[in-house]
C-alpha cells in the first residue's frame, strides 16, 4: 500500500477543481500544500495517475491534466484564445505583469483613462468578462476572473493590493508555445 501524505485529500480537492497550488501563494495553507506535493511528488503522481488525473509540475506550481478527447481539444483552443486576449491586455497595462507582480485595481483604471489603446483592449474583453458599464466594474470583473482561475490573489485587503502568483506562468508558457510557421503568417483564411 502507498504511504500518502496527510493532506492528499485537500490537494486533490483543490487540483480537481482546476485550481493551481503555487509556491508563492499569499495563503499560508496553499504554499504548505505546495511543499507537501514537492516533497512527495512521485508518490502523489502515481496515486493520482491511478484515478486518471495527471499531476503536472510547472515553474513553482502544480496542477492536474487529463488525456484529452478531440472535443475537449476544441474547448481548450477557445480557452487559449481567451487567455491570449487577457495577456495582451495585462501586458499592455504593464509589460512586467508576471509572477510576483503587485498591482492595485485603481492603477489599471488610471492608465485606462489616459491610454486609448488599453481602453480598446479592455472593451474587446467583454466577451470574457461580461458587459459592464464603468471601467471600475470592468476591471473588477477582470480581477475576479483572474482570481477564479488562480492567477492572482488579494494580498492586502486594507489597500486592495493584488499579487500575481506562480500559476500565471502556465498561461504565459501556453502563449509562448504557440508556433505559427512563417509561411502561414500572411495566409488569408477562407
Amino acid at each position: 500500500m502507498m504511504n500518502l501524505p496527510d493532506k492528499t485529500g485537500d490537494i486533490f480537492e483543490r487540483l480537481s477543481k482546476g485550481n493551481f497550488i503555487c509556491s508563492n501563494s499569499t495563503d499560508e495553507y496553499t504554499y504548505r500544500l505546495y511543499d507537501i506535493i514537492n516533497e512527495n511528488e512521485e508518490t502523489l503522481y502515481n496515486y493520482f495517475l491511478a484515478i486518471h488525473f495527471i499531476l503536472e509540475r510547472g515553474d513553482e506550481y502544480f496542477y492536474f491534466s487529463r488525456k484529452e478527447q478531440k472535443a475537449d481539444l476544441e474547448a481548450k483552443i477557445a480557452r487559449a484564445e481567451k487567455w491570449i486576449d487577457l495577456i495582451d491586455f495585462l501586458k499592455a497595462f504593464d509589460s512586467s505583469f508576471t509572477n510576483g507582480f503587485r498591482f492595485y485595481p485603481n492603477d489599471i483604471e488610471v492608465k485606462i483613462r489616459v491610454d486609448i489603446n488599453l481602453r480598446d483592449k479592455l472593451d474587446k474583453l467583454k466577451k470574457h468578462i461580461g458587459e459592464a458599464k464603468s471601467y471600475t466594474e470592468k476591471i473588477g470583473a477582470l480581477i475576479r476572473l483572474l482570481e477564479k482561475e488562480g492567477f492572482v490573489e488579494l494580498e492586502n485587503e486594507i489597500n486592495n493590493q493584488y499579487k500575481v502568483v506562480a500559476a500565471f506562468k502556465y498561461v504565459e508558457q501556453l502563449i509562448l508555445n504557440i508556433n505559427i510557421p512563417e509561411d502561414k503568417l500572411n495566409e488569408i483564411p477562407e
